[in-house]
């Protein structure tokens, strides 16, 4: 660096902070409702335009090899150290760095503050995944494409409509779909190796853990949680003995805690290879099924390879129901201590929802319980049978309450004096 630009450089950086140090003494406070979005949508578009500055010294580091002579590995190492920031972090800003050096209208965009860095990523990897045989200047019609969506989606919503971003310059869908499979089945695949599940002990009664799993499985489980917590457990209002903890039903964290203990103590172990136990809404073609190279879309607005639906359509099993055949008994007195499969379908259609009064869990999710308990005696007969969900059925074990069943089935805790 000359000492003239090393100069300038300084006297700008300086003119930079002397403004930022003006923008501090702003009190957004004061400001309408207007006044504060124009601020924000100021900031961020000078947050972008600083992103590009600090981007093109990134590449400019990386073609002078600066970080050899500073005796650095590469340059995100060294970069990493000059700024004080993790390594993983500045090799991402470095590849994207080194994007740009090669997609020059998304470079503009981004000094122009017209588009977030996050943008330029999603861009930059975008031109990185079409095909090697797409000519300079269809890049260019695709790039500038990103562009224009660029500025009305999310870098998330972006994301998802770049795996698509070969359309603009292919009119063949046949080919598109296949290039996004492929880039579907790519993502699915680094899903998969990054999988990882750690558990410790605290030795206070409780465990915790950390887990990293493909979003497939990550909605799943999402979904179960987001059920199990959503319908209520009694009707507004209503006591601390029939409802629980107010904390337990407003702590959302706390709620898919109770509600992921719930469904490990539900997960079937006895059968682990048959359908899956959630099921996602997954929009697929028949030709996919069989042999089309083409995505198949969930209802939790994510995208699966066909591979991934074929492999899901062997263990989730469509099944027609065929009525019919011998008979199967419903009593079974004393002769076995759990209630049956049949004995649970008669008393689903008594029952739609757990028989706790005003609670919403549905049937499906409840265990059946016996009104008279099978070690003092009581029978797992059919009359016997009631459906209460996980947390009731706690409850009605609980020796710190009493429960009274109503004529029409529902039952009622009260909290001992």
């Amino acid at each position: 660096m000359t000492s003239s630009t090393a100069v300038l450089t300084a006297d700008l950086t300086a003119e930079l902070h002397a403004c930022l140090d003006k923008f501090a003494l702003v009190d957004a406070d004061e400001l309408d409702a207007d006044g504060q979005a124009d601020m924000l949508l100021s900031m961020t578009r000078a947050e972008s335009r600083i992103a590009a500055a600090k981007l093109t010294v990134l590449a400019a580091a990386e073609r002078s090899r600066t970080a050899l002579r500073s005796g650095a590995a590469s340059t995100g190492q060294w970069a990493a150290k000059v700024i004080n920031t993790d390594q993983a972090a500045a090799h991402r800003q470095v590849g994207l760095a080194q994007g740009l050096d090669r997609r020059i209208a998304t470079q503009q965009a981004l000094s122009a503050g017209d588009i977030s860095p996050e943008h330029a990523a999603v861009i930059v990897q975008a031109d990185r995944q079409l095909p090697t045989q797409i000519k300079a200047e269809q890049r260019d019609v695709v790039e500038r494409t990103l562009i224009g969506k660029a500025q009305t989606l999310s870098p998330g919503a972006l994301r998802k409509a770049a795996r698509r971003a070969l359309a603009a310059v292919e009119d063949d869908t046949v080919v598109v779909d296949a290039h996004e499979n492929e880039i579907v089945a790519d993502l699915e695949a680094r899903a998969r190796a990054k999988t990882r599940l750690t558990m410790y002990d605290n030795a206070d009664g409780t465990v915790t853990g950390h887990f990293t799993i493909p979003v497939l499985q990550g909605h799943l489980l999402r979904k179960v949680l987001e059920t199990i917590t959503a319908p209520r457990r009694s009707r507004l209002g209503a006591t601390h003995a029939q409802a629980g903890d107010q904390e337990a039903r407003t702590d959302w964290d706390r709620a898919r805690g109770e509600a992921f203990c719930e469904l490990l103590e539900h997960v079937p172990t006895d059968h682990l290879h048959p359908k899956t136990a959630a099921t996602l809404v997954v929009s697929v073609e028949l030709d996919t099924l069989r042999d089309a190279l083409k995505v198949a879309h969930l209802d939790t607005d994510e995208s699966l390879s066909a591979g991934e639906v074929r492999r899901l359509a062997c263990t989730s099993s469509l099944l027609p129901a065929v009525l019919g055949g011998a008979s199967l008994p419903l009593d079974l007195g004393r002769s076995a201590r759990l209630f049956s499969e049949p004995q649970r379908t008669a008393v689903g259609v008594r029952h739609k929802t757990c028989a706790a009064d005003g609670c919403e869990r549905p049937f499906a999710w409840c265990e059946l319980h016996h009104l008279v308990a099978w070690a003092l005696g009581g029978k797992t007969d059919l009359d016997q049978a009631v459906p209460l969900c996980h947390f009731h059925h706690q409850r009605i074990h609980d020796g710190n309450y009493q429960h009274v069943r109503a004529r029409d089935g529902s039952i009622t805790f009260h909290q001992r004096r």
